[in-house]
């Protein structure tokens, strides 16, 4: 029998806070009542009324929003929302989702506590999480087949604008395709072998790829012409690609690989050549970050993830915690990192200093004050969630899976993660306290790799078993079968701007998924 989901969570648990006996005065609801409409009493020292609620607001770190208060049974996410926006001082008006205990409130506190059996002895933890303003829809409907590889397609990937779309394959070539027409661009020959890795620059002026023989080959994706010769230096293929995130350097130059060989890379495109080589792993790298505050994170199959300073190449920390292979890495600001100064507008730029800093104010904006996370997958069934900046020390561990862990991913908000699994399931977690949240079951395969909508609100999968699918984070539901692929599917992508989704797979066609 394996572990309970929450058998092994250490540190993730509760925060401790001392209640003052009663509100103060000056969260009473006299002083929100125009924003809310609730008519509530307060009991004068701290008598809790029968049908009011002591609340305590936190955001998703477990800090406190002010001290509890007493809210009334009727209140539901939209006083709670009005609640907060006031006591934040938020001019504009956002939307927020409330959680208890993981569990999203959709109802009024009452109903809430009535079917949940919630004891109020004490304050009712309740965790306000930021929403995105927009909304994604779902894909439903296959636009495009479009054929061109002559052997499977390995990797798939949106420009950060979402305007491009590119492809490796096990054809030795790499694709670029025109969104608009639906149809090949260009055909980018080079490689001597598999395609197995692509990658954009957050300024979505280069396009690296990754063989299987090991070399590296940097592409104009205004030619689809290769810029410069080969990058050579790995032994053996390549497991990665990560970009130096254009907050910390514009335009983008440097971007780390990994490989089967044992190292990570730093190559600089400008100058077309290795600068740092980061050897220490004593096993292939499997998977390489490059994080917004600089470091390097790199996996491998000795079952240790390292940290490495960028300036030098010196390693700084060591993971350890897995025991077995290290599959897959994720980092909590990974989409702002691969987007850059881009939103789902897709807003273009005319210099990289504004792009620079614009992609300082996006990093800045998500991350908040809490330090980034890292989410490791592994052979071991298990996922690690770390802050590498903190500890060395696992922050809590994901247990649930049935088989190796293929892929992790954390939402482009930073509130969940998902992983994938062997298994033939995705699950869902908390991407602040690793806590399980969700299993979503349909896949009759292997599923491979997974990604999320521009708004965190919607999962997508792709399988062995020949289809994708897209999961409502929400109900926790299927969302949208996509079948069509007449094979296994191994690489699927949403576009940053949320309009459109790529697959490719064992059948050789790139399809485009729209909503």
């Amino acid at each position: 029998m394996h572990k309970g989901f929450f058998g092994s969570i250490g540190e993730g648990g509760e925060p401790k806070t001392s209640f003052p006996s009663r509100t103060p005065s000056h969260l009473s609801f006299s002083s929100l009542g125009s924003a809310l409409n609730l008519q509530a009493t307060m009991e004068v020292e701290g008598q809790q009324e029968m049908n009011n609620v002591m609340c305590l607001l936190m955001d998703p770190e477990g800090t406190p929003l002010g001290a509890p208060m007493y809210l009334p049974q009727n209140a539901g996410p939209l006083q709670l929302q009005q609640i907060v926006n006031k006591l934040l001082n938020n001019e504009e008006k956002l939307p927020y989702s409330f959680y208890i205990s993981d569990q999203e409130l959709v109802v009024q506190l009452g109903s809430y506590l009535e079917k949940n059996k919630v004891s109020v002895e004490k304050a009712l933890r309740i965790v306000y999480q930021p929403q995105a303003v927009f909304r994604i829809r779902p894909v439903n409907r296959c636009s495009a087949t479009i054929a061109g590889h002559a052997e499977a397609v390995l990797s798939v990937a949106f420009s950060p604008d979402g305007r491009q779309l590119a492809s490796g394959s096990g054809d030795t070539t790499v694709r670029l395709w025109d969104l608009n027409t639906q149809t090949p661009l260009y055909t980018c020959t080079g490689h001597k072998n598999w395609v197995l890795c692509i990658a954009w620059s957050p300024d979505g002026k280069h396009l690296v790829s990754g063989s299987k023989a090991g070399e590296l080959l940097c592409w104009d994706p205004q030619t689809g012409k290769p810029s410069g010769k080969q990058l050579i230096g790995h032994k053996k293929w390549i497991t990665g690609i990560s970009w130096e995130p254009i907050h910390l350097n514009a335009p983008c130059r440097r971007f780390v690989s990994s490989s089967k060989d044992g190292d990570a890379r730093i190559w600089d495109v400008s100058l077309r050549k290795c600068v740092i080589c980061l050897s220490g792993h004593t096993l292939a790298v499997t998977c390489v970050k490059w994080g917004g505050d600089g470091m390097i994170y790199t996996s491998s199959q000795d079952c240790t993830i390292k940290v490495w300073e960028t300036s030098q190449g010196k390693l700084i920390r060591e993971l350890k915690g897995h025991g077995h292979w290290v599959n897959s890495l994720a980092l909590s600001t990974e989409y702002v990192l691969r987007t850059g100064a881009f939103d789902h507008i897709g807003k273009q730029y005319s210099s990289p200093e504004e792009m620079k800093q614009v992609a300082l104010e996006r990093y800045n904006k998500m991350r908040g004050n809490a330090p980034e996370r890292l989410v490791s997958g592994s052979d071991d069934f298990t996922m690690i969630l770390w802050e590498p900046a903190v500890s060395k020390h696992p922050k809590a561990r994901l247990t649930g899976h049935q088989q190796l862990v293929n892929h992790v991913y954390f939402s482009p908000d930073g509130q969940w993660v998902a992983s994938a699994s062997f298994d033939k399931s995705v699950k869902l977690w908390n991407g602040t306290t690793g806590k399980f949240v969700a299993a979503f079951r349909g896949h009759v395969g292997p599923v491979y790799q997974i990604s999320w909508s521009a708004d965190s609100r919607l999962l997508l999968s792709g399988s062995k078993d020949s289809t994708l699918k897209v999961w409502d984070i929400r109900t926790h539901k299927l969302k949208q079968d996509l079948p069509g692929h007449a094979d296994e599917v191994f690489a699927v992508d949403w576009s940053p701007d949320g309009e459109k989704v790529a697959s490719g797979g064992r059948d050789r066609v790139l399809k485009l998924w729209m909503g």
